[in-house]
């Protein structure tokens, strides 16, 4: 499991995205992971929510390294749904995303983000999406996560 949460962290640590927003790699078990995002003033919008493009990009995340999990590092999101259930002001974003069903090719994995404020959380989004493995590329024996 050591080399799993490895490979996991090192792929997140590849993304410039994560590391210019500070996502971090919390939880990884079999078939279901966390990510953890602190929320501060750059990713509000104008009514000093979090941006939904904040929100869905910690699901779209949170989603492709779930269907990784399933189906290998190389892999990429073919699509998901989210539905912003309420708005997150302070606090932690933690996205909790799990393997719903795998077959050779593709994932269907579930995220639920929620934000912790003193103690408390709070369900903020859902997301569904479909996971995809890329091909191999030629003289590459240890592919990387993408997203």
């Amino acid at each position: 499991m050591t080399d799993l949460v490895d490979r996991a962290r090192g792929a997140l640590h590849a993304q410039p995205f994560s590391v210019l927003l500070g996502t971090e790699l919390m939880h990884v078990g079999e078939d279901e992971l966390t990510l953890r995002l602190t929320v501060r003033d750059e990713l509000r919008q104008q009514h000093g929510f979090v941006h939904g493009g904040v929100i869905s990009y910690l699901a779209d995340n949170a989603l492709t390294f779930a269907g990784a999990l399933a189906l290998g590092p190389r892999v990429v999101t073919g699509e998901y749904k989210i539905n912003y259930l309420r708005p997150a002001l302070n606090g932690t974003l933690v996205a909790r995303a799990k393997v719903v069903h795998a077959g050779r090719q593709q994932a269907t994995c579930q995220c639920s983000v929620f934000v912790m404020d003193n103690g408390d959380e709070r369900l903020v989004a859902l997301a569904q999406g479909t996971v995809s493995r890329l091909p191999e590329r030629p003289g590459r024996s240890e592919p990387e996560s993408t997203d």
